[in-house]
């Protein structure tokens, strides 16, 4: 692997910091200046600014890749929290990013075979189908037959990784400093926990497994076959399987495909792998699911898969519950369980959080289409952070609120109108007997 040297670091960091104060800047300039002539024209040049910041994210991500491509795609995946511009922009990272020539993916391929590329594949499509964060994936065809998706790490990401990672912990330190009442130190751990093993294919190999495993016998999702024989850490052989991208609006319709009932499928799958299964897929980006007619999910790139202690799950089946049942202590109890700190204690942030989060369950269909209630939900859950800021948040609950994000953000790209609660209901009782 080879190393960064102490200039191409300080390159990396320097591109980031100088986007990120350009974007800032041009918020602040247009947030003064237009508060003396507010209306439609200042609205349209607030949508160009969303814009123009976007693209320059987009250009920044997909020149410097890493970890940068990543929170590009929970950008574009954010339909329910984000600008449309920001989303229309970004969501392109999920499965457009500018690939690697060819001749260096041959070269990687054949590195870890240890053969010639002719030796296994009868067909190997120098075209990418997918080009993400930490690899690209190309289609192929085995000797006997069998038709295959090959995922080949890019060369030199561990490093890039690491160097990201150390920024991430520099940034997330400076933000403890500046931001005193919030603690992002739980981010940076499970982050720095986990990012790293999605450089390990052979880990993502035993996570597909693992959910193909849990999902036995229900033939309304679909997990690709790995292909050991063939898979290494920086290699992963698959089986191919057809779909249509979750948000290919126009082929869901020419296939007939209902995207309520879409939405309806991912929403219950979810639920049942954090509920159910306690082990699920962590990053529900909409490069990452596909359709087939019935319908069917398909589910692809496990490198971030999170398991949940039978404690936690446990804990936050009866966070659950309270909020269900509205029941204001036992909801500020299993908060408190669960590790949440808040800067002053006082369990009237918790009852609000509670009530806060019924109402944008229950009402999810209404969320989807109002984007102004949208945003005056948010409104609301900041000002009741203001008033008394959680400093401390659970890791796991950070992965959870990441699925329920992208989730969120993905039904609101597909108009849906399923009640989540409803869903929720109907995983909680087999999920407390998971748990015992």
């Amino acid at each position: 692997m080879r190393q960064m040297n102490p200039v191409q670091r300080l390159r990396r960091s320097s591109r980031v910091t100088r986007t990120a104060a350009r974007i800032f800047v041009g918020y602040r300039w247009r947030g003064w200046r237009d508060r003396k002539e507010p209306g439609e024209e200042a609205r349209r040049r607030l949508a160009e600014h969303h814009r123009h910041s976007a693209e320059e994210i987009f250009r920044t991500a997909t020149e410097l890749r890493g970890l940068l491509i990543k929170v590009g795609q929970l950008i574009g995946a954010r339909a329910d929290i984000f600008p449309e511009e920001y989303v229309e922009v970004l969501s392109r990272l999920h499965d457009t990013v500018p690939p690697q020539p060819f001749p260096v993916v041959r070269q990687a391929i054949e590195g870890e075979l240890r053969r010639p590329i002719a030796e296994v594949f009868a067909e190997l499509s120098d075209v990418p189908i997918a080009s993400a964060s930490l690899a690209q994936v190309h289609r192929g065809r085995l000797h006997d037959g069998r038709e295959v998706a090959v995922k080949v790490q890019y060369p030199d990401i561990e490093e890039i990784v690491h160097v990201d990672l150390q920024n991430m912990r520099m940034l997330g330190a400076l933000g403890n400093r500046v931001l005193r009442d919030f603690d992002f130190s739980p981010i940076i751990e499970e982050l720095t926990a986990n990012i790293p093993l999605e450089l390990d294919f052979i880990n993502e190999g035993r996570n597909a497994e693992r959910t193909a495993r849990n999902f036995a016998g229900q033939d309304d999702i679909i997990v690709p076959k790995i292909y050991w024989e063939y898979t290494t850490r920086k290699l992963l052989v698959m089986e191919f399987v057809e779909g249509i991208k979750v948000t290919d609006f126009a082929r869901l319709d020419a296939a007939g495909i209902s995207r309520q009932e879409v939405a309806r499928l991912v929403s219950e799958k979810y639920v049942r792998q954090i509920f159910a299964h306690g082990f699920f897929h962590a990053d529900p980006h909409p490069g990452n699911l596909f359709i087939q007619p019935g319908p069917k999910l398909v589910i692809v790139d496990f490198g971030l898969a999170k398991q949940l202690e039978p404690a936690f799950l446990r804990g936050f089946v009866r966070l659950l519950t309270a909020l269900m049942a509205q029941d204001k202590a036992g909801l500020a109890q299993a908060f408190r369980d669960l590790g949440f700190k808040t800067k002053r204690q006082d369990d009237a942030v918790f009852d609000a959080l509670g009530e806060a989060l019924i109402t944008r369950l229950s009402r999810n269909g209404e969320f989807n289409r109002d984007r102004a209630l949208l945003m005056e939900f948010q409104e609301r859950m900041m000002r009741i952070l203001r008033e008394n800021p959680v400093v401390r948040v659970p890791g796991e609950f950070l992965y959870i609120g990441r699925v329920m994000g992208l989730l969120g953000g993905l039904g609101a790209q597909l108009g849906s109108e399923v009640n989540v609660l409803d869903v929720l209901g109907a995983e909680l009782p087999p999920a407390v007997s998971a748990a015992q």
